[in-house]
């Protein structure tokens, strides 16, 4: 299935999106898409109206797509996840994961705009694959115990402010938490149909032009691998975020390559998650 919320900001409506192409209401069924409603076994009972054909069918016409997930009460990143990445911007290859935050209000929907901060002077793209959490994870045993955690996938842009990231302290956290730095979706895709995460193509255009063209097989450390080892550290919950990284092809790794500033706009996929597009303007 493809969970998604539609409307205006901050009055999204909860849908879901079959494979025949029809969009269905489920505000008679939940109030909402998010922590919650994940962990009260929502996507089951979703799929249970499905196939009894209880759901009303809903106009998109005019619709806007917001965020699959609402109000995630954490986004957990990885950094440097991508051996190609790693070596395209000097990095040594990490031994473990690179664990940073990123304010989960920077979650917008996957055509928002996005917003260039003021005095910014790198403003970068990359395109990832979300993991969203659907159940309680803590002190798991071991990778293998991740899958039955997962809600779903989506696609995330970690958009990042190079200079406020590694040049002014450095403050990872300040340069990924600008405002509309994470957009997310357009859909959160159910578990059931990814059946190997580590099997997806992953794509970006900057103003037509390719910039990212990667795999997620090229990870250093598989999904599962990043769940089991969140879950000896922090409590991971329903309705949580995990942006796994990103492919080479950053504007940070090829030198003369612009960074992003207002007017310009991105493309990105994910092999069976969709795409996204949106534009920058100052903020």
């Amino acid at each position: 299935m493809k969970l998604m919320r539609l409307g205006a900001p901050g009055a999204e409506r909860p849908a879901v999106l079959t494979d025949d192409g029809r969009t269905y209401d489920l505000t008679g069924r939940t109030g909402d898409i998010d922590g919650s409603f994940l962990a009260s076994n929502g996507v089951e009972r979703v799929a249970a109206a499905l196939q009894a054909g209880s759901l009303p069918v809903l106009d998109t016409t005019g619709l806007r797509i917001g965020a699959p997930v609402a109000r995630p009460g954490k986004v957990v990143c990885i950094g440097l996840n991508y051996r190609d990445h790693a070596e395209e911007t000097g990095a040594a290859i990490p031994p473990r994961p690179v664990v940073f935050m990123k304010d989960p209000g920077t979650v917008v929907g996957p055509n928002d705009t996005v917003l260039v901060p003021r005095g910014s002077e790198k403003t970068d793209w990359e395109v990832e694959l979300a993991v969203v959490i659907g159940r309680r994870a803590r002190y798991l045993d071991g990778p293998t115990d991740a899958a039955g955690v997962i809600a779903g996938f989506a696609i995330s842009n970690d958009v990042s402010e190079r200079a406020f990231q590694l040049e002014q302290s450095p403050q990872w956290d300040l340069g990924k938490s600008c405002e509309t730095f994470n957009p997310l979706g357009p859909w959160l895709v159910t578990a059931d149909e990814i059946p190997d995460p580590q099997a997806l193509g992953l794509r970006l255009n900057v103003n037509g032009v390719p910039r990212q063209d990667g795999t997620t097989k090229n990870m250093i450390f598989p999904v599962a691998h990043i769940i089991w080892y969140l879950s000896q550290y922090m409590v991971l919950e329903p309705g949580d975020v995990i942006n796994t990284g990103t492919p080479a092809g950053v504007a940070l790794g090829l030198p003369g390559t612009p960074y992003l500033r207002a007017g310009d706009t991105v493309e990105l996929g994910i092999d069976g998650l969709g795409s996204q597009r949106q534009t920058f303007q100052n903020a």
